[in-house]
């Protein structure tokens, strides 16, 4: 009997995705804004979510789900709205979320670049396409 390598090859392929994403894993429910925000899978697979309003903007960290703790977190934010650029520091405020409070003025297109370090971790460059 004769087995095909790209058989196997396959098959392999589908065992190891499988063993990667662990039992249970649905890619579909986790990558989902759950605040209304901008949705950006980002460094070690978390979803990072920006909120914008007027006077605030806010940064939630998701991990498969679940809330990944901002306690102790440091971070900064930079807009690029046209020509003009603007950097806010990010404070913990909350479980699982930074923010910046200030006044935004964002135009159309415009693009955010968050760089935040999470207790214990390297820091972290998110990138988001603005609405």
């Amino acid at each position: 009997m004769t087995i095909c390598k790209p058989l196997i090859l396959s098959t392999l392929l589908a065992l190891s995705a499988s063993a990667w994403c662990g039992p249970g894993h649905d890619h579909a429910a986790d990558h989902k804004p759950q605040h209304g925000g901008v949705l950006t899978v980002g460094p070690v697979h978390y979803d990072w979510e920006l909120v914008l309003k007027p006077d605030r903007i806010t940064l939630h960290v998701r991990n498969e789900g679940k809330p990944v703790p901002s306690q102790g977190a440091t971070g900064k934010l930079t807009l690029l709205s046209g020509k003009d650029k603007s950097e806010w520091a990010l404070t913990p405020a909350g479980d699982n979320r930074l923010q910046a409070v200030g006044s935004f003025k964002l135009a159309p297109r415009s693009k955010a670049v968050a760089t935040v370090t999470l207790a214990g971790q390297p820091p972290a460059n998110v990138r988001f396409a603005l609405p």
